[in-house]
């Protein structure tokens, strides 16, 4: 029984799609000298909607990036898609830097640059134009593109807040 249950943890965590977005060295300054360890900056995805970021230090690269990783599979949010872009324009920010995600034609691809693009990727996304404005520090313009797609709602949630059907909404429009 515990057998097939690890079987199962392990199947389901090999669906997950990473991408390290950037490992560094940092340094701390302390009175006896100077202490190296390494940051690596992580995207996770199941490429169906649910995608998350996390960030994690260690002496280690690889511990670094395992710890990333990690945090990133536990802080997973879900992005309502239609198809295989996202159902409208919206704006996210972060820090000094904005992105603005437009929804693209069957076809398109996936127009964007670095971390960005790694979100999308994870997430499933694969027709999107992003524009990235501002700072391009991977790990802000990883953050406003995180808060822009959760910004993003489906039809249903939409219907439900204003009280209405979907089909009404349409018809409105």
């Amino acid at each position: 029984m515990a057998v097939e249950k690890e079987k199962n943890i392990k199947e389901s965590q090999s669906n997950y799609v990473d991408h390290v977005v950037d490992v560094r060295r940092v340094t701390k300054v302390t009175k006896g000298g100077k202490r190296f360890r390494i940051a690596a900056f992580v995207v996770t995805g199941d490429k169906n909607g649910n995608i998350g970021i996390g960030l994690g230090h260690s002496k280690e690269a690889a511990q670094a990036i395992a710890k990333a990783t990690a945090r990133a599979r536990k802080r997973m949010i879900s992005i309502p898609r239609r198809g295989r872009t996202i159902p409208y324009s919206v704006q996210g920010r972060h820090g000094a830097s904005r992105v603005v995600i437009h929804p693209a034609s069957h076809g398109t691809g996936n127009i964007a640059g670095g971390a960005a693009r790694a979100l999308c990727n994870a997430a499933g996304i694969e027709d999107v134009l992003i524009k990235r404005l501002g700072s391009s520090h991977s790990m802000n313009v990883a953050k406003a593109t995180l808060n822009a797609f959760a910004k993003l709602r489906t039809a249903e949630h939409l219907a439900k807040l204003r009280g209405k059907s979907v089909k009404q909404m349409v018809k409105e429009s």
